[in-house]
């Protein structure tokens, strides 16, 4: 007989994940972050690595909940111009937006230390990771995420369909 599982706090309600999530949802996410990142590079001003790394933490913390950008995507670009659903597992999704997360926070701390032309190229490897997403449907946080199950790093209960 298994043990029910306790109800959800308001803080974890509140920092909750989606699980599963829409694919879709993910790529326009990433079609947009491939704007902000490109403009942030022709600026090159500490502020847009700042919008960028706000973005990327905000989705951490609750998914498209909190971030403009995931609103944006699911709420308007997903159901008015793609039409389409493919739905994944969101811990690997979680663990990518952690990923940009420390490649945009790293790029905003160059630029406010005066290494401007270092954090462009930060920005331009986000990038690229960002374009496979949108253009292909290829996540490199997924497939990183699904390596660490592998080797025991992340638990394979988190996704058990990752860890196959």
């Amino acid at each position: 007989m298994s043990v029910p599982a306790a109800p959800a706090s308001a803080w974890q309600r509140a920092f909750a994940f989606p699980d599963p999530v829409n694919d879709y949802a993910a790529r326009s996410t990433a079609g947009l972050v491939i704007v902000l990142a490109a403009a942030a590079i022709a600026v090159n001003q500490w502020w847009l690595y700042a919008i960028l790394a706000t973005g990327f933490a905000l989705r951490v913390a609750g998914g498209p909940r909190y971030s403009p950008f995931g609103r944006l995507a699911v709420h308007v670009i997903v159901p008015q111009v793609v039409r389409r659903e493919k739905i994944v597992a969101g811990p690997p999704k979680r663990f990518a937006q952690a990923v940009g997360l420390a490649f945009s926070g790293t790029a905003l701390v160059l630029s406010l230390l005066g290494y401007g032309l270092a954090a462009q190229i930060v920005v331009g490897a986000l990038i690229g990771a960002a374009f496979l997403e949108f253009a292909f449907g290829f996540c490199l946080g997924c497939v990183a995420y699904g390596y660490l199950q592998r080797w025991g790093v992340v638990s394979p209960d988190t996704c058990v369909d990752c860890a196959l």
